[in-house]
């Protein structure tokens, strides 16, 4: 039996040792080693392409080596080929802790602040108590109630948001196209933690993210498909929208992804300011998925 791996290379070689103490029945290998593909049982991927996949005629089980399985084209898998998403704890520890360090970054103007004593500003900002900072969060599984839980002892007004109904002790729950409007409204922060589908690509659009209220801000740490990347840095330019922190983009071209560095005074990896007269935030982008 046989894994092929074909994601980072330095993450490649933490699976290998463990495969080794843990699994030694199993050869591990990646594109760089000799191997027969007819051999290859299990493939760990984040997106293979139709012609990997082709040229595996044993693939038995394909495993996705990030949270969520909606980056594959079932479609194009053959039927017989089981999908595994990863479940491991570290992937829910770490995204609340992400996702709790962008709230407060937002909550306590740490980015407003970092930009003004670049600038040699002394600029104070009058703080909101976190009970009455309203913070939502658009997907209500395994990862956005981990992200609440998180984020309950803050004392924030705590809201939620997923296509069907849910009941979570302490947070006000929505669902569906009719619990939409509502949830954006109540949102001074927007977390979007949705699985990437036909239904949710593009939900964060103009005329949704324009719901949201005056001077609120947007985390997107879901998939790169659900922000329209153009409506928000219109909406940041507009003042309507204070700042976003992302976590993920839409794969695509340099020339597209130069939007947000043109819009910005820093480079791609540091806050960057958003211009608007009457106030400046600033938009942290971290990474592009699908991951190299």
């Amino acid at each position: 039996m046989t894994l092929l791996y074909t994601s980072d290379p330095e993450r490649g070689r933490i699976w290998r040792d463990i495969f080794a103490a843990e699994a030694a029945d199993v050869a591990f290998v990646d594109p760089s080693d000799p191997h027969d593909p007819a051999t290859i049982r299990y493939l760990a991927a984040w997106n293979p392409s139709a012609d990997l996949i082709a040229t595996l005629p044993a693939l038995d089980v394909l495993f996705s080596i990030g949270a969520g399985i909606d980056q594959f084209d079932m479609g194009r898998l053959p039927p017989h080929v089981r999908v595994v998403r990863m479940i491991e704890p570290g992937i829910r520890q770490g995204m609340m802790e992400y996702v709790t360090m962008a709230v407060l970054a937002l909550h306590r103007n740490l980015i407003d602040h970092g930009i003004a004593q670049r600038e040699g500003r002394w600029a104070p900002i009058k703080l909101v108590p976190a009970g009455q900072r309203r913070v939502g969060v658009m997907g209500l599984g395994n990862l956005g109630q981990a992200v609440l839980e998180g984020l309950a002892p803050f004392g924030f007004a705590l809201s939620g948001w997923s296509r069907s109904a849910h009941d979570i002790d302490g947070v006000t729950c929505h669902a569906g196209e009719a619990g939409l409007p509502a949830f954006l409204s109540s949102c001074d922060i927007l977390i979007c933690l949705l699985p990437l589908t036909p239904e949710t690509r593009g939900i964060l659009c103009r005329d949704r993210l324009a719901q949201l209220p005056f001077g609120a801000s947007l985390i997107n740490v879901g998939r790169g498909g659900h922000l329209v990347e153009q409506d928000l840095l219109s909406l940041l330019d507009e003042g309507h929208l204070s700042g976003a922190v992302l976590d993920v983009f839409r794969p695509g071209t340099a020339a597209r992804r130069a939007c947000f560095l043109d819009a910005s005074t820093h480079h791609h990896d540091a806050p960057c300011r958003q211009h608007d007269p009457r106030r400046q935030r600033g938009a942290r982008a971290d990474r592009q998925y699908p991951p190299p």
